[in-house]
């Protein structure tokens, strides 16, 4: 495989998915990435553990206003879940990160899907992408460029985001995904495959 490669299988994901289903509220408690114009994401559900401070954009709406693009913070879920700290941080460790992103929980109902996509500019070009699947089965497909997987429960996978990419939930739970973001010494997961 060229578009993706497996970091780690097994990881106990139970306890982060349970405090996901005992704390509805921290859903859509942000709509930027769900809501604009053409997103291929208006079919998710989203929870920012860490993402770029919006409190300037949102005052002004204007984009120059978000002053490091490189830079996250911490978002109230990120206190509301420790589950996913130290899911987080162990994947730092094992990938050698420098620098952690944006993290974030995506959910996609039974019959959704993520439209066909390529994650540009400059912050998707600084850091590379991992995705540990919470809950799924094999009926949600993950595409990029053209290869295609079924992840499993506690799989965690980089993938190119530079590719062309998309999901399709064909099965019968909702996909719940942790998205990280890190920066690593060295760039390129996929030279490791």
């Amino acid at each position: 495989m060229r578009h993706f490669l497996k970091i780690a299988e097994g990881v106990d994901v139970i306890p982060l998915t349970l405090a996901l289903y005992q704390q509805p509220g921290l859903w859509n408690q942000h709509t930027l990435r769900t809501q604009h114009p053409g997103t291929p994401h208006a079919q998710v559900d989203d929870i920012w553990l860490r993402f770029q401070d919006m409190a300037p954009y949102e005052t002004t709406c204007e984009v120059s206003r978000i002053v490091d693009e490189h830079e996250s913070i911490n978002y109230p879920a990120m206190a509301a879940l420790p589950q996913a700290r130290a899911l987080i941080f162990r994947l730092m460790a094992r990938v050698e990160g420098e620098r952690l992103g944006r993290v974030l929980i995506t959910r996609l109902a039974p019959g959704g899907a993520i439209t066909p996509h390529v994650d540009g500019g400059a912050h998707a070009a600084y850091y590379e992408r991992f995705h540990l699947l919470l809950q799924g089965d094999a009926g949600s497909r993950f595409r990029a460029g053209d290869e295609v997987i079924a992840m499993a429960p506690g799989e965690c996978w980089w993938f190119d985001n530079a590719q062309e990419h998309e999901v399709v939930n064909a099965g019968a739970l909702d996909r719940l995904t942790m998205i990280i973001d890190i920066h690593t010494t060295t760039q390129g997961a996929s030279d490791a495959s």
